[in-house]
Order: structure tokens, then sequence, then C-alpha cells
């Protein structure tokens, strides 16, 4: 693969991959991983479901969109968005010029296996029981946003290194056309 010059930015549900494909992903193309999350925590000082709890979803989402303005017009680099981050248009306009985005697609079956009993998900508190309703609203919710980006990648059941490998396959596809 040829020197990637602009961010790769990962989107999609929590539970589609973004981190653990990100990580595998940004060392296969020789690029820092930055985790958006962790960005959010590190700029409020505090825990995304602190955040949440202190200031109210407006304020998390208006943070959220600082910090994600700041880290797209940064260096290259493989970025794992917030889960809800790319349905802001600030984002997505920036992700257009800045980064070739790439949304980790998965059903809601994979998203409830790879979510229940997940305690740090400030989106998802509440029992298992009610987790796959609120992950089919954020799928009706949020897919028609993750559906604008550039390249779409369907996560399994798989090993991570092969979700990683057809990830890497369309973004060679990507920068061929």
């Amino acid at each position: 693969m040829k020197n990637i010059n602009k961010i790769i930015l990962l989107v999609g549900l929590m539970g589609s991959g973004k981190t653990s494909v990100g990580k595998r992903l940004a060392r296969k193309l020789d690029l820092p991983f930055v985790d958006g999350d962790q960005e959010i925590e590190k700029a409020a000082g505090l825990s995304l479901i602190d955040v949440l709890k202190c200031f109210g979803q407006e304020e998390y989402r208006a943070g959220e969109a600082r910090v994600m303005k700041r880290l797209l017009q940064g260096s290259p680099c493989v970025l794992a968005s917030g889960g809800g981050s790319f349905v802001a248009e600030q984002t997505r306009k920036l992700a257009k010029e800045h980064a070739i985005t790439i949304w980790l697609k998965a059903d809601v079956d994979i998203l409830y296996n790879r979510t229940a009993g997940r305690k740090h998900r400030p989106f998802l508190e509440g029992n298992d029981a009610h987790l796959k309703n609120k992950l089919e609203e954020y799928i009706q919710e949020e897919y028609p946003f993750y559906s604008q980006a550039d390249i779409v990648v369907e996560t399994k059941e798989e090993a991570v290194d092969n979700t990683v490998s057809r990830v890497v396959e369309a973004i060679n596809g990507f920068l061929k056309n």
C-alpha cells in the first residue's frame, strides 16, 4: 500500500470494532492510532460517563464535535471516532475534506454480542434486556449518516486481523479510483 497522507476515520456504532480494528490497522499502515473517546476524556478530564452525568448529552456532543474538529485537522493517523460523532454535520464535512472515512457496519446481533455486559459504554446504560432495542434505535437513527462514509466494510464474527485485511483491501480499491 502506498503511503497514506490522510486521516483514516473509522465510524460506526459502539461494538462495530473501531478500536480493535483501528489499533491493528494503524500498525499495518505504520500510522499512529487515536481513540476519539479517549481524546474526549483527556479534554474533559473526566470519564465519558461522568461527562454525560455532569454536563448532559448536548454538552457532551458539543465537546465531542470540538475534539473531532481538532483531530480531523491534525496529522495522518487512524482515528476511531466516538460512536455518534459522525452524526454531527460539521464532523462529516471535515471528514470529507481531511479523511478517508470507513464505516465498520455491523448487524444488531454482532453489536449486541460485543456490547452486552460492558459497563463503560455511557449510551448503553441499563440492563442487557433493553440493549438490543437500544441498539436497533441507534441503527435507525445513525446508519443513514454512516452510509455517507467513503467506504463500507461489514464487520463479522471473524478474527480482527481478517477484518483489518478487508479494510486494507477496501482502502486500496478506494485509492485506485
